[in-house]
């Protein structure tokens, strides 16, 4: 099960499932289909929230965020 990383901390946000990666991976903008990394934000929160995001999902990234205004993500096989 993919990990979720927080790269400008190197903290451990959590394991997610394949099925919330591909919902994640599908939702955030990407510059290069290589990259892995996504900018998070509040505004990403709540867009992946409106488009029925897994509530388990929104709670590990609100929980990373914490009161930063962003963060930037990647995954771990």
């Amino acid at each position: 099960m993919p990990r979720l990383i927080r790269l400008d901390t190197d903290d451990d946000i959590g394991t997610i499932s394949d099925a919330q990666k591909t919902f994640l991976v599908g939702q955030l903008e990407d510059d290069d289909e290589d990259d892995t990394d996504f900018l998070i934000d509040r505004e990403t929160i709540e867009l992946l929230s409106d488009n029925d995001g897994d509530p388990e999902l929104l709670a590990l990234l609100e929980k990373a965020l914490g009161d930063d205004d962003s963060m930037t993500i990647t995954f771990e096989a």
